[in-house]
């Protein structure tokens, strides 16, 4: 599949409708993706990044029907993991010397990945690319999301093409953002942001209003998953300043794990607490081991507040609690509050625990958490409608 951006400018990636996890298996992607690759034809051809490596031959042979291979002047590597670099072992096959323009970085990383010395073209921000007639104009983006990234700019047709940022993982054969689902474009990329670029969240501020600053007409916004902004492209890069700053709604997440149903209880309870004392939060309860794990991480992203449960398992925590409070450290969630609960039959550790690690996140702890031992009784159940209003008061 080709299609026409805008033009001289060509999409020729792929659209991955089967894929369901990401990054191994650490991001789910129930409505699949695109793997974006660009393809600019002026007097100078240039080709901006590549697809994933199951998909180098069908995107190397159908870019071959589209075009000469040794016509293409230029190889633009935004960013070299694999889902966009994979194709390019492959492509260089054919066209060795054909230079390639990347950041220092993006050198370490594809030479680290696939070994091999092309030619490659270091860039800085602000060097440019002649196309005859039009430029590529060379950002920066380091850490978004990693330390090789970079936009570019297409002058003339005013493309920024943004690589990982302003994406989403979402399959959709019309491509543009005004022609897709609005409630599916927007949930996946909130989800994209949440569960990737969160810990990057001062640079993404900074690097938007550096690339703001510079005043450039932005007639489209091309990622390398998903779809392409053209309506109101700029919007996007607005949502992002938005998440990037302490993002919150009105929301309470109660993320727990349950054995036999004592800390389901207790979740179940508090949040009637919550409810109670406050009828406009919004309260949403995942069962971690029940629930997929970045749809989670979605909750933490809206929450204003998050209580983690689980009860006392040799003298520690249940591991689907355990794997989500790793990640959602790793994420620098900022500007959120937390509290802990848990049943437990002997020991009780649990609760303490959790408050150390949700401390440790980042989160400020608003209050001791609350244990109750065994499967709560009518005090126990007492005391978790109190806790929840306690809760709902501190987090007005």
């Amino acid at each position: 599949m080709v299609f026409k951006v805008k033009n001289n400018v060509s999409w020729v990636g792929k659209i991955d409708w089967e894929l369901r996890k990401f990054h191994g298996n650490e991001l789910s992607t129930h409505r699949g993706s695109s793997y974006n690759s660009y393809l600019i034809e002026e007097r100078k051809v240039a080709l901006i990044d590549t697809v994933w490596a199951p998909f180098g031959k069908e995107f190397v042979d159908n870019l071959a029907d589209r075009i000469d291979l040794k016509k293409i002047d230029f190889v633009v590597a935004c960013h070299g993991e694999v889902d966009h670099s994979g194709a390019l072992p492959m492509l260089m096959h054919h066209i060795p010397e054909t230079p390639i323009y990347c950041t220092a970085n993006g050198v370490k990383s594809l030479t680290g990945q696939y070994h091999k010395e092309w030619n490659f073209k270091v860039v800085k921000t602000g060097d440019r690319l002649d196309l005859g007639g039009k430029e590529l104009v060379f950002i920066e983006a380091p850490m978004l999301h990693w330390p090789d990234s970079m936009f570019c700019y297409l002058t003339g047709d005013n493309i920024l093409f943004s690589n990982d940022a302003f994406g989403q993982h979402y399959a959709s054969e019309l491509m543009f953002n005004d022609l897709v689902d609005q409630c599916e474009l927007w949930e996946e990329a909130l989800k994209y942001y949440a569960n990737i670029l969160t810990p990057f969240s001062a640079l993404v501020t900074k690097k938007i209003n550096e690339v703001l600053a510079l005043q450039l007409p932005v007639d489209l916004i091309c990622p390398s998953h998903g779809v392409i902004w053209r309506d109101k492209p700029l919007q996007v890069a607005e949502k992002y300043l938005k998440w990037a700053d302490k993002y919150q709604e009105n929301r309470i997440a109660i993320l727990y794990d349950s054995m036999w149903n004592g800390t389901r209880v207790m979740a179940e309870r508090i949040a009637e607490g919550i409810c109670s004392a406050d009828s406009q939060v919004d309260v949403r309860l995942c069962n971690l081991a029940k629930t997929d794990k970045n749809e989670a991480i979605n909750e933490v992203f809206k929450a204003k507040a998050i209580l983690m449960g689980s009860p006392t398992i040799n003298n520690g925590i249940l591991t689907a609690v355990a794997a989500s409070l790793e990640e959602i450290k790793g994420l620098k969630f900022r500007g959120k509050k937390g509290a802990a609960f848990g049943c437990y039959g002997w020991s009780g550790e649990a609760t303490g625990i959790l408050t150390e690690e949700l401390k440790k996140a980042g989160f400020e702890i608003v209050c001791e958490g609350l244990r109750v031992p065994w499967k709560p009784g009518r005090e126990g159940i007492s005391q978790c409608l109190e806790f929840g209003r306690k809760i709902a008061e501190i987090c007005k």
